[in-house]
């Protein structure tokens, strides 16, 4: 099994305060993992750590083989590199089209190559159902089709693991599940994804490994088999 990510006796702090504090936790290669508690619990906080956002400053902590603990800005860039982050509120470029906000994103990760950029922003658009869409502005998409091409956004670059974070929390039920079924046929292909989510009715759909953020912790939740 190989380890994506690995926290040890970690403690997350926003400033001075103690959100989390002995997280223990593993992902590996090829889990889809949920990260659920209520507003507040420390979730985003728990994401930010990941991706280099807040500095991890108690225990261990390693991530696509970067080490958080000794993490320096100049690292953070190619760190990032190696996760695919999907934001709840798309996070797009408004001026661009789907094809230039994905084509910024190869630029500004080092791609130099016009028709191998062309041809990976068409396959990570294929495998989210968006080929045909890549000329359009995001206004001119729905809630739905712009978490999509989020979504091929953070496929760019084969990422090791992929940090959800709320990324239905803007869509309504139907549009939610669409966007859960891509992200499940991503998992199949064999990316990793570490979701982070309060819609328990997809968690009840699409059952899986959960941790819940409660009370300072986080805990492996054992879902019951319906």
């Amino acid at each position: 099994m190989q380890t994506v990510l690995h926290l040890k006796d970690a403690s997350i702090y926003q400033g001075d305060s103690l959100v989390l504090s002995d997280v223990n936790v593993e992902v590996n290669k090829g889990d889809f993992v949920y990260l659920i508690g209520k507003t507040g619990t420390g979730k985003s906080s728990f994401m930010k750590t990941l991706y280099g956002d807040l500095p991890l400053t108690k225990g261990e902590g390693s991530i696509v083989d970067f080490d958080l603990r000794t993490l320096k800005e100049k690292d953070i860039p190619f760190l990032r590199r190696k996760l695919g982050v999907v934001f709840q509120d798309f996070k797009l470029l408004t001026d661009r089209t789907v094809n230039e906000n994905l084509m910024f994103v190869l630029k500004a990760t080092g791609w130099k190559d016009k028709a191998e950029m062309s041809t990976r922003i068409e396959a990570v658009l294929d495998k989210v159902g968006m080929k045909t869409k890549g000329f359009k502005f995001p206004h001119e998409l729905s809630g739905g089709e712009q978490q999509r091409v989020a979504i091929a956004r953070a496929l760019l670059n084969n990422p090791e693991l992929i940090l959800a974070d709320e990324p239905t929390g803007n869509l309504d039920p139907q549009t939610s599940v669409e966007v859960m079924e891509v992200l499940q046929d991503i998992n199949k292909n064999g990316n990793t994804i570490l979701m982070a989510t309060h819609d328990y009715a997809l968690l009840l759909k699409y059952p899986s490994k959960t941790l819940k953020c409660d009370d300072n912790q986080v805990y492996e939740v054992v879902q019951r088999k319906a």
